[in-house]
């Protein structure tokens, strides 16, 4: 199957390798933006302009769980490589990093821009973000931003 987000809120199941619809899911009421699989197979996440995160359950398409706390629409999710953790991310000048059975917040990573990029190393809890820090304090005639690290023994 793959599975394809859209701008009705919808997530659209095709089969695969044809692309043949095969299902469509009503998900979010305005735009879902991004979509991402936990390396166990049991969850997806969607992200959407509500700024909502949905986590659905693999077998069932249902959703299980919505974590509610960035303001803006979400524009990046990532599950940690043990699908324990879901980090996502917006125009929030923070990152939210949910445990996923319980949806409760673990950390809330600080930014000093919004974040489009959030992933999880393989293999260890530490996760890699990239910003929109143009402006500000680096040279804003450059079209660059900045890779930053969560999960090095000083962070908290």
């Amino acid at each position: 199957m793959f599975f394809l987000t859209n701008g009705n809120g919808c997530i659209n199941i095709l089969s695969y390798p044809e692309l043949k619809p095969v299902q469509s899911i009503n998900a979010h009421p305005s735009n879902c933006i991004c979509i991402k699989f936990d390396p166990m197979g049991k969850y997806f996440a969607t992200g959407s302009a509500d700024a909502l995160v949905s986590l659905w359950d693999v077998d069932e398409l249902v959703c299980v769980r919505c974590f509610s706390r960035l303001d803006w629409p979400v524009r990046t999710l990532s599950f940690s490589h043990d699908g324990k953790m879901l980090a996502s991310a917006s125009e929030d000048h923070f990152i939210d990093i949910a445990e996923v059975e319980t949806g409760d917040k673990l950390w809330e990573v600080q930014c000093e821009s919004p974040t489009f990029t959030v992933a999880w190393h393989p293999k260890r809890p530490l996760l890699a973000f990239a910003c929109d820090d143009k402006d500000g304090k680096y040279d804003s005639s450059r079209e660059t931003g900045t890779v930053k690290l969560f999960g090095l023994p000083n962070d908290s």
